[in-house]
């Protein structure tokens, strides 16, 4: 139990201080325009590292990595910027070269207004190409149309998508924000450097481009060395060679590769020192409807870490480089020589327990050899595509299961590629191929789906795969988050084992999944978690804690409970300039009853983006519940304006009126 001590101390006060620090406070000073190089502490740049590792550089140089963000200078544009357009609908793309040569593109906009802006910088090389628009001192965006290297034309990214300049969604808007959004997975040492007061960025970066040091992270201490070794050739060299991250263990690689090979949310502005603990950096999204299919196939990019988890290859100690070559990113062998390596008669030492078995062959695969039928990845590694022509791969490396596809909906591989045939034709054909299969017995994707259609119904069988320590991390994660929806405190309770889980994805997920029970007992669950090994626990427990009905705490929870809300504050602080953090901002301080701090956290949402129903119905609320209807209905109005359907906002200016609320939505014209 938590008791008084001699010095007490307010919990409620730390909240509202970093609550109201973040919300009225301004992080940083506006600065120079461009995102600069700049010398930052301890790097020294690829071209140093490769001046006595050749052989790296080589492999390196040109591979996607090296060629993730360069600037027009470096001869790196493939498209046809010579007087070629393209046009969707009424949006109009002209491109030019300039009298000195540089590139440049004329928009005409669905409002009719037309700019001209020089390229920026270029992102990638194949199988597309984007470009970077410089569209305020400083401020960055990603243009939506992109040339196709494979085609050698022009086309959109979101062909389906019409929209106008203000639109939040549009290229030019926060949602497309190169600095925010984009960039630490693109250059090295990278800072957005976002000032909430003036809305722009200030960016710094120590190389563009992803180079050595952004996987090895800053090499001074290991140039050090290597002069004083060179020199004397008998200084012993320090620990990990001068560098932060030991990439001899395989699961700090692939953490270090997951940094950015994932589908998350950030901890801190810019690039993390390589070698920080994934959870201590990210927290990973889980397999959420509109990401992931039930079973967990990939459906939205999830970047390959949250497909990898749930791998038995992962499980046994597969590594990132045991397929790909660490500089350049291909492939170690080509086709199904990639799986042959351990999944062969051979076999692997470093993974003695595989069953030795010719898996290249008709035998198994059923298919003509040298078909694409016969492709191990093909089956067990499905490709979506993503950014219009992008193919990516499943790294969940599963057997297809559409035997499922009655209780999933999830997709399978093989009426993927027979797109003629039906779940159930691939399921007896499987069935008489493999008639001893121990692949056909319950997955959790039959329990995940059940919870996405109804979590209360499924509360037995949720709570039984959250608790299984079989499943992986985010498999169980996930059924967490699916028993947090509900708010039944039974459920609560029968997973508040999992708080001391060793995955912490699964403590994190758990720490949420308190939220259904009273706040006072909560607390209880929660408080030690405010100290755990793992940022992401920290983090959720400090936000858990919002409402907490504690007085005061002894000494060594209150420097829990401040450090835990200095992790929550340094994550909003790295995203002021995302409309959801705003809105997350708002209902913290709501939570916390600091009404100005949620009224500038909802004014700021809307502002960013107007498209945000809540944040403007949010507004309304507030200005009524604190004495100034005037101001309510000038809210109002303004929210009507930018969202003239939108269903709450119509509802709140009949109730504010004296109408009945309406039933129906309104008529389009």
């Amino acid at each position: 139990m938590i008791c008084l001590k001699r010095k007490p101390w307010s919990v409620s006060k730390v909240v509202r201080r970093a609550v109201r620090g973040l919300v009225v406070g301004f992080l940083v000073s506006l600065g120079a325009a461009l995102p600069a190089i700049a010398q930052k502490t301890g790097y020294v740049g690829s071209e140093t590292c490769i001046a006595c590792h050749a052989e790296a550089g080589e492999a390196w140089r040109g591979s996607h990595h090296d060629l993730a963000w360069t600037s027009i200078e470096d001869g790196n544009i493939e498209a046809d910027f010579d007087g070629t357009r393209f046009a969707l609908g009424e949006m109009v793309a002209e491109f030019r070269l300039d009298e000195s040569g540089a590139p440049h593109v004329r928009v005409t906009e669905l409002d009719g207004e037309t700019r001209d802006y020089p390229i920026h910088s270029v992102i990638g090389e194949e199988p597309l190409q984007q470009y970077v628009i410089e569209t305020a001192p400083g401020r960055m965006q990603s243009f939506d149309v992109v040339w196709d290297t494979e085609k050698g034309e022009w086309f959109h990214l979101y062909p389906d998508q019409e929209l106008l300049p203000d639109d939040a969604l549009h290229w030019s808007g926060p949602y497309k924000n190169w600095n925010d959004r984009c960039a630490t997975c693109h250059a090295t040492g990278f800072e957005a450097n976002y000032n909430s007061a003036t809305r722009s960025y200030d960016s710094t970066m120590s190389e563009i481009g992803v180079g050595c040091e952004a996987c090895h992270g800053p090499g001074a201490r290991h140039l050090e060395w290597a002069e004083a070794w060179d020199a004397t050739a008998v200084e012993q060299p320090p620990l990990n060679y001068g560098f932060a991250v030991d990439f001899s263990d395989t699961e700090v690689l692939i953490q270090q590769c997951a940094g950015c090979h994932s589908r998350r949310e950030t901890f801190f502005d810019g690039n993390p020192v390589p070698g920080t603990p994934y959870h201590d950096a990210y927290s990973l999204s889980l397999l959420r409807p509109g990401l992931y299919e039930a079973d967990g196939q990939i459906l939205d990019e999830d970047y390959v870490y949250g497909s990898f988890l749930q791998s038995k290859m992962y499980s046994m100690g597969v590594g990132c480089v045991d397929c790909h070559m660490p500089h350049g990113g291909d492939l170690i062998a080509e086709g199904n020589a990639v799986c042959a390596q351990c999944h062969s008669l051979a076999g692997n030492p470093e993974f003695p327990s595989l069953p030795l078995v010719d898996f290249d062959s008709p035998e198994h695969t059923h298919h003509p050899e040298g078909s694409a039928g016969a492709e191990c990845k093909n089956c067990h590694m499905v490709e979506r595509v993503y950014m219009g022509n992008d193919w990516r791969a499943d790294h969940s490396f599963r057997v297809p299961r559409p035997d499922l596809n009655g209780e999933t909906g999830a997709p399978d591989a093989c009426t993927t590629c027979h797109s003629d045939q039906q779940p159930g034709w691939a399921a007896a054909r499987l069935e008489e191929w493999f008639p001893e299969s121990t692949h056909r017995g319950p997955h959790f994707g039959q329990i995940l789906a059940h919870g996405r259609r109804n979590p209360q119904a499924s509360m037995g069988e949720l709570v039984g795969l959250a608790r299984d320590e079989g499943e992986a991390g985010i498999v169980r994660a996930t059924a967490l988050w699916l028993l947090e929806q509900p708010r039944d405190p039974s459920a609560a309770e029968a997973v508040s084992g999992l708080l001391d889980d060793p995955d912490p994805l699964v403590r994190a997920a758990a720490v949420k999944a308190m939220r259904a029970i009273e706040p006072q007992q909560r607390t209880q669950r929660v408080i030690p978690l405010l100290g755990d090994p793992a940022r992401a626990v920290r983090i959720a427990a400090a936000q858990a804690m919002f409402d907490s009905q504690i007085a005061y705490l002894p000494d060594h929870y209150r420097e829990m409970m401040t450090g835990a809300f200095t992790d929550w504050q340094q994550m909003m602080e790295a995203r002021l300039g995302f409309p959801e953090a705003q809105l997350q901002l708002g209902g913290s301080a709501l939570t916390m009853r600091n009404f100005q701090g949620a009224v500038d956290a909802f004014a700021e949402a809307t502002v960013l983006d107007p498209a945000l129903v809540n944040a403007w119905s949010m507004r309304v609320r507030l200005a009524e519940a604190l004495g100034d209807p005037a101001r309510a209905l000038e809210i109002l109005d303004q929210g009507l304006a930018a969202n003239p359907d939108a269903i709450p906002l119509i509802d709140l200016q009949r109730r504010m009126s004296g109408q009945a609320p309406g039933l129906l939505p309104p008529p389009r014209e």
